[in-house]
């Protein structure tokens, strides 16, 4: 998380020893953004559930976040875990940096204590900064949710002065990984777009039919063309020109989550150990119609066509490119061995 002190002279003073309660007033009165924001549902186990409640709740803090877009900032922060630390020495789930968490944490569960590590604390803390940072640039001109992401990164003195997203490579990839992330984490409102890309990763999958299962396999020469269950849908992807991320659970992430009655042939199907929680998703395939993927199974098979309709079944994502590339890319595998 990048931390910008923002100009002198706006306010940063806030008394943050009060109990949360007050402290939503108060940011939400200075910041002259007082009511709910937009409404956005989260998608079915983007967040896990032990923090589904905070983020619905936090996210609608201000009419600048939703809790889809609070969904996206923790998850590209910390990929939810409540015990990150950054080689910078960010902490916690909301990534914060101890300077700007003595200024901007608040207690948001009540108990006397700001506790950087404690979730009832950290994601109150995230939503807060960014109605904090809205209310600073609430007069710049633009879209007010892409002005407080930008001076989430570059300082509030930034969008000021630039009337906007200011110029910075930085910023504005910022700026467009959180946006693209947050239509992940956001429940459909309509039908969710047809894939322009499915009929190819659908056919680039059916050569690979009957190969022998790898785990960790990601198709090269040296593991004589094997694959375990994401190493087979990121190679499928990769050849229509989109990249997606390593591990199967950060593929749910690559796009919007269309229900099983929507699904269509190239979407993404997941099976998850906890259907409350997509980074528990074990195993992911490559819908081809009629209720059935290609998959690389497990040990000892091989790719073949399954049913999707089984107890352990999770969701679906339709992927898009742009969502595909605000994902962070971590290494390894996440099936089961």
């Amino acid at each position: 998380m990048r931390r910008f002190w923002v100009a002198s002279g706006v306010g940063v003073g806030l008394c943050l020893s009060f109990l949360g309660l007050l402290v939503i007033g108060t940011y939400s009165a200075a910041a002259g953004l007082v009511g709910p924001s937009r409404s956005v549902g989260l998608a079915k186990g983007a967040v896990p559930m032990q923090f589904r409640g905070l983020v619905e709740r936090w996210g609608n803090l201000c009419t600048a976040v939703n809790p889809a877009l609070l969904a996206a900032q923790l998850y590209q922060e910390s990929g939810f875990n409540p015990r990150a630390r950054s080689p910078v020495g960010a902490l916690g789930i909301g990534q914060f940096m101890p300077e700007t968490w003595k200024g901007h944490g608040i207690d948001g569960d009540g108990d006397g204590d700001r506790d950087v590590w404690d979730p009832a604390d950290a994601i109150p803390s995230a939503a807060s900064y960014d109605c904090e940072l809205a209310g600073y640039v609430k007069k710049v001109p633009g879209d007010p949710t892409r002005n407080m992401l930008a001076a989430y990164n570059a300082g509030a003195y930034a969008v000021i002065k630039y009337g906007g997203v200011p110029p910075y490579r930085e910023t504005q990839n910022y700026v467009k990984v959180i946006t693209a992330l947050a239509k992940s984490f956001a429940a459909p409102v309509g039908r969710v777009a047809p894939s322009q890309q499915a009929a190819a990763a659908i056919n680039y999958a059916q050569t690979k039919l009957g190969t022998p299962y790898l785990w960790g396999g990601e198709g090269t020469p040296e593991q004589n063309g094997r694959f375990d269950c994401s190493g087979l849908t990121q190679a499928a992807y990769r050849t229509v020109g989109v990249e997606l991320p390593r591990v199967a659970n950060d593929q749910y992430n690559a796009g919007p989550h269309p229900s099983r009655d929507q699904l269509m042939p190239g979407d993404l199907v997941f099976f998850s150990d906890d259907l409350a929680d997509s980074r528990a998703i074990h195993h992911v395939g490559l819908y081809v119609g009629g209720g059935y993927m290609i998959n690389a199974p497990y040990t000892g098979a091989v790719i073949r066509f399954d049913k999707i309709d089984t107890p352990d079944y999770f969701g679906a994502t339709r992927v898009t490119k742009d969502g595909a590339e605000a994902l962070p890319h971590r290494k390894g595998s996440s099936d089961t061995p």
